[in-house]
């Protein structure tokens, strides 16, 4: 396990018991070392290696009889529940989750296996109105309503420090600054489809939730300190209420690097051998970069070939999974050079918001002295309330506030055009009046001009 039984054994005691007090508070001096300061003691502590659980690796629930004990022991726990997903990005098609980490005090960790178990509807029932703590929750919330488990109350950890204004809010960096111990990171990028699943994967899964209701507690804390508690559980209410996103209209036009494709029936290539690939990498249940990777899509699309000798030249097109399927990126080719003109796809597509606010000046140069004012405003608050300016306010609500503001830019005004654009009202609150001053203040000085 790479590590003596001592440095175990004394993360495992800490790891009971760690909380704000085990990195920020001092308790009363005693001895020698009475005069130092907590800001000293701050310094020289080392964090500790977090090597095993507390109760070791729990076997994984494959089957409904182990889904059956977990659900009764979850049920009898107390407290929230922390909660992780490990999926398989990179290597299978979708993002569905392949192991699922749960918590919670007085009921352990369990490890779920959501092949075996798929349906976790029983284990959500009951747990519902349960608090589930997850960390960077939009990236697993998907995966787990998949399999039936959707919190009703959730507390985000990565989401509590950005608005601490923490530098670094991994799942490591958080708990090493704020609990004081180091987790071994290795295999987040590892094919979690695998099974049987490694021992040395399942304890790092197993790790990933053993201290996460403590970051919890510990980020409340200093949320309520710094009057910030408010802010968090309304971003964390709007998590939950925000509906899944629709699926994305051509979805092809996401590839990289497809801006260096620059007329229509190029462009119909990428769209014919993107949709080849996709139905491909579907069937045989892999990421479409296993199948070929974006660079071969453009490269077909600037330099269409017309047999398997002039595609096998093609410096993409070398991949084991490239030449595989050879053949269908022909075919996809052949149908892009075959479409008749009115076929072909947009070069680009109508958006539903303001355009690139690089062109703003020539466009609309009063919206661009907007934004710049808007900017400025959300960045000086941002810096004074020691958070990312994109946390304080979402920078495409503030373009398009500066893009079409309301008639009257009073900061009622301004109020209502952010809360129709999703601002939450702790947001609202902070930046609604001094935009509003801001633009007033532009208006004036137009008018004096």
């Amino acid at each position: 396990m790479g590590s003596t039984t001592s440095e175990t054994e004394a993360a495992g005691e800490n790891a009971g018991t760690v909380g704000v007090s085990d990195t920020r508070a001092t308790g009363p001096d005693q001895g020698a070392g009475a005069e130092e300061t907590a800001a000293s003691e701050q310094a020289e502590r080392t964090a500790v290696p977090l090597l095993e659980p507390r109760e070791g690796v729990p076997p994984v629930v494959v089957d409904g009889d182990g889904l059956e004990r977990v659900i009764a022991a979850f049920a009898a726990g107390t407290g929230p529940v922390a909660v992780d997903a490990e999926r398989a990005s990179g290597y299978r098609y979708g993002q569905r989750a392949y192991l699922i980490q749960l918590r919670r005090a007085g009921a352990g960790t369990a490890l779920i296996d959501p092949v075996g178990c798929p349906d976790l509807s029983g284990l959500d029932a009951a747990l519902a109105g349960t608090e589930m703590v997850l960390h960077a929750a939009n990236q697993d919330l998907p995966c787990l309503a998949e399999v039936g488990l959707v919190p009703r109350r959730l507390f985000d950890t990565e989401l509590a420090g950005r608005l601490l204004g923490y530098p670094r809010v991994g799942l490591g960096s958080m708990v090493e600054n704020v609990l004081g111990f180091v987790l071994e990171k290795g295999h987040s990028a590892a094919d979690w489809s695998t099974r049987p699943l490694p021992e040395d994967w399942l304890r790092y899964a197993a790790l990933d939730v053993e201290l996460l209701v403590e970051l919890r507690d510990a980020l409340e804390a200093e949320l309520e300190e710094t009057g910030k508690l408010e802010w968090a559980l309304e971003e964390f209410a709007a998590i939950l209420a925000t509906p899944p996103k629709p699926p994305r209209a051509d979805p092809w036009r996401r590839t990289s690097g497809i801006h260096r494709v620059r007329n229509r029936r190029a462009l119909a290539t990428v769209r014919e051998v993107w949709e080849a690939r996709d139905r491909i990498a579907r069937e045989r249940d892999l990421s479409p970069g296993r199948v070929l990777q974006d660079a071969g899509i453009v490269d077909l699309a600037l330099h269409p070939p017309k047999t398997p000798a002039e595609l096998q030249a093609l410096s993409t097109m070398r991949g084991r999974g490239a030449r595989r399927h050879q053949s269908a990126w022909l075919r996809a080719v052949s149908r892009a050079k075959g479409l008749p003109d009115k076929a072909l796809p947009e070069a680009n597509l109508p958006g539903d918001g303001p355009p690139p606010a690089h062109r703003w000046a020539e466009r609309d140069p009063e919206a661009a002295k907007r934004l710049t004012a808007a900017r400025a405003v959300i960045a000086s608050l941002a810096d004074a309330h020691t958070m990312p300016s994109e946390n304080l306010m979402q920078p495409d609500s503030v373009r398009r506030l500066a893009w079409t503001p309301p008639s009257d830019v009073s900061a009622t005004a301004v109020a209502a055009a952010l809360r129709g654009l999703g601002a939450r009202d702790w947001q609202v609150g902070l930046v609604a009046q001094p935009i509003a001053a801001a633009f007033v203040e532009l208006e004036e000085d137009d008018a004096g001009e």
